[in-house]
This record gives C-alpha cells, structure tokens and sequence, in this order.
C-alpha cells in the first residue's frame, strides 16, 4: 500500500512565517536512542578516520588514486578497465537503502548518514560545549553583543574550521597516499597546488554545511526525504505519535484529557525543527529524539512510555500488527538476489591481469624471403596488488607457422601495463584465401592461469 505524507498547514520552526530562515537549535536530550546513536556515531567516525591508515595486503583498505588510475578496496585492486564494477556497487548501495526504508523509515538518515554523524557527533557537541544548553544559546543569541557573546562565538566557530580542515584532510588521504599527504602538510601550498585547493575547497564546503546551513541540506538539498513516500507502506516501521493515545491535550490534573500534556518537548529536541503529533513528514530523519525527550516526560508523569514511539502506521491507526509478508518485500527479496547472482558472475568474471592483441602502426604484413610476416603487440596488464611475471608461447603447434618472442618472460609492477613485441611469420605457399585466427598466443601468470589470444594471419592472398 502507498503511503501519502500528510500535508502540515504550519510550518517547520526551521522556517519563520515570512519564509525566513529560523536557525534550530535543538534541545539536548538523553535516553536509550540517542545513547544508541552516539556509538554509532564514534564507530563510523573511527572507521571514517583509520581506513587510509589501515593496511590489508600491502595497501590502505581504501585507496583511490585517481591520478595514476589505481583503486584500492579492501584488499581488492582494481584499474581503470575495471570501472565498470562500480555499477553494482551503487545500485548494491541503492538497493539496500531502499529495502531498509521499507523495513524501517529512515533509520539512514538517523543514525549512519554522514550529514548526521558528523553533525550531531561532532559540530553540535562543540556547540553545546562553549555555549550551553539551548535555553542558554538563545537567551545570548537575542543579547546584546557582549563580551562573552564575542569570544564563545569566535571560539566556537574557530574549532568549526579547524575539525573541518582535519577531515578534509582524511577526506584527501583517501586519494593521495598518507606519506604522499604528510610530505605534502610540510610543504609550501604552492608545491602541490592541485591537492591545496581539493583541501581548502572541501574544507570551505564543510564549514558552511556543518556551521550554517546544516538541516536545510537535509530539507533543501537532499532528495531521500522526498522518495520516502514510494518507499514506505502502512508497514514500514516508523516514528510515530499515537494520536488514539495522546489526544485530546491538555494538564496531567486534567482527567479528561489524553497522555499527552503538550508540553512540547518533543518539538525542542527535533534537529529539524518538526513537530512528530502532526504525523509522518518529509523533514523527520528519524533520529528517535522525540522519543528519548517523550519517554523522559513520561516517566516524569507516571505514564507508560511510548506515547511517540517505532511502530508502523498501521498500529497507529489502531489495525492489526503489520504483516511479515509483504508484497514489495517479495519483489525485493527477489531483485537483491538477482542483483547478488549478477554481481557474483560480474566479480567472478573479473581476471587478474588483461591480455590483448593489437597490431602496431604501418604496414600489416611484409614479405620476405618467400614469408609473410606479422608484427603484433600483445597488451599486458598487471591488474594484482603485487608485481607479477607472465610468460608468453604459442598455444599450440601451429605447423607452418613460426613465433618470434623478444620477451618471452615479461614482469608488471601492481597495476602497470606493457605492450610486447611478437613477430609471427608463415611461408606465403601454406597461405589460404579467406584463413582467419591462425595466430594462437598463449599468456600465463605465475599461478597458472593462463589465456590465448587470437588474430589472423594477414597477407596477399587473405586480403580478399
């Protein structure tokens, strides 16, 4: 079943009435959730951070070196014939996405997006820490300006740029090699400019998301919010207010009025500014603040928790509990193992080094002394994490033909390519009208595996 986002007459506290940007500053709240996030949080930060440093078969776990057109990936080593890869894994990416918004909303957004990690675990930590709490913030905000006004913001504002240019940095290790980027910081801008700019450009581009525009990308710039709705049925788990339990609103003396004593705390605490009682919104993320600062209320109260709580929209709606199995559910199990059995045959298929034939520039063939010759270039290429030797020989006994190999034992550094010389002649009496892939070339690596190139034999009477 598809679910409609419902339509919010009033606005979002991120936006003032005139359309204006009303900057949020949200609320600090603690509980299960939040505490739950804060380790995702440190984990994918540590992971973000080591994965240059980390070593798995002599290289960095992720290494882009798009310079020299060498990747990387866990162990795996991959060039530039091998792009094509890279298909399967963004739709791989894409497809777990959307499988895991239709089990779970936008658990995504709330705990493992990098705009929210680096946000909520970083930059607004900072905050919190020079300025206060929220009520503190805004009551300095409105201030006149003051001494103290002063140096808090230049100080906060100052570690802003400093943690932004320290993950640019890390950003710039997974392109440039950690010895290359350590030589580099000692150095002058100027010696490698290209990779100075790359550092400034993203640490600028950091400092103004994480510093000033910060959930507005979320609202603005992101296009996920705005998918959910295809995404999501009436059985994706969501955060929701249960409206059966918590209206009408009103004082805890009140014995006529729901669970619910619109204190409001729900809203300060949301990071996008939103009001979870209005229903399931295109602004939420799904960071389960609400629920932390709802249950929190709760307890105050000496009422049972989850007034706001994960739950499906179904069960908000007082139906039965969702249904396990579900339509799109069998759709998607069924294209994840397409895509899987795909994926395998792509990797599969993928070898670990590349063998052409070409022929070089000039003339195709020459005769001499009653031969004709052809004179090939065989491509190779090292496509290993270690350097490698491959030997080059006929495939076969091709009778009348004759090889000549100036290279018959070739070696590759990791990832490098070589072409080599084969000159292969054949008396110009055994040529036949119309006789193709004559030419059988046999290249094999060090651990056996080996492959046959093939070509035809061009000469005057194979022209036609």
């Amino acid at each position: 079943m598809k679910t409609r986002l419902p339509v919010v007459q009033e606005q979002a506290s991120s936006i003032q009435s005139d359309g204006s940007r009303n900057f949020v500053h949200p609320a600090d709240v603690s509980g299960r959730f939040t505490r739950l996030r804060y380790v995702f949080f440190a984990v994918l930060i540590v992971v973000y951070i080591a994965l240059p440093f980390i070593q798995i078969g002599g290289h960095p776990a992720v290494f882009l070196d798009v310079a020299a057109r060498k990747f990387y990936l866990f162990g795996g080593t991959f060039n530039a014939q091998d792009f094509w890869l890279v298909f399967f894994l963004l739709s791989g990416a894409g497809l777990a996405l959307i499988v895991v918004t239709t089990l779970w909303g936008r658990v995504w957004c709330g705990y493992a997006c990098p705009q929210t990690v680096f946000l909520e675990g970083i930059y607004r930590r900072i905050e919190r820490w020079i300025e206060g709490p929220r009520a503190e913030r805004l009551r300095r905000n409105a201030a006149r300006v003051s001494w103290s006004k002063v140096w808090r913001k230049t100080l906060k504002h100052g570690l802003f740029a400093l943690v932004s240019v320290v993950l640019a940095h890390f950003f710039l290790s997974y392109f440039v090699s950690l010895p290359s980027l350590f030589a580099m910081i000692q150095q002058r801008p100027t010696a490698h400019i290209e990779a100075f700019v790359w550092m400034a450009a993203m640490s600028g581009i950091l400092y103004f998301n994480f510093a000033w525009f910060r959930e507005q990308l979320c609202l603005v710039v992101c296009p996920y919010g705005r998918l959910q709705s295809a995404m999501i049925d009436s059985d994706s788990v969501i955060i929701g207010y249960d409206v059966g339990r918590g209206e009408p609103r009103g004082k805890v003396s009140d014995p006529n009025a729901g669970d619910c004593i619109a204190c409001n705390r729900c809203v300060v605490v949301c990071p996008t500014g939103i009001d979870i009682r209005n229903g399931l919104q295109m602004e939420c993320i799904g960071c389960a603040a609400c629920i932390d600062a709802c249950d929190e209320i709760m307890r105050k109260v000496d009422r049972p928790e989850g007034l706001i709580r994960y739950d499906t929209q179904r069960v908000f709606a007082g139906e039965p509990p969702r249904r396990r199995r579900r339509s799109r559910l069998v759709l998607y199990a069924g294209l994840t193992l397409a895509w899987l059995l795909v994926a395998a045959v792509a990797f599969g298929s993928r070898t670990d080094f590349e063998a052409n034939v070409l022929r070089p520039t000039g003339a195709p063939y020459s005769v001499v002394d009653g031969a004709v010759r052809n004179p090939l270039n065989i491509h190779l290429v090292n496509k290993r994490g270690v350097p490698a030797v491959f030997r080059l020989a006929p495939a076969q006994d091709d009778g009348p033909l004759h090889y000549v190999f100036p290279l018959p034992r070739v070696e590759l550094r990791s990832l490098s390519g070589q072409y080599v010389p084969v000159l292969v002649s054949v008396p110009t009496a055994d040529l036949k009208p119309g006789l193709r892939a004559a030419i059988r070339i046999s290249v094999e690596g060090e651990d056996g595996d080996a492959r046959v190139v093939t070509a035809p034999i061009i000469g005057p009477r194979t022209a036609h």
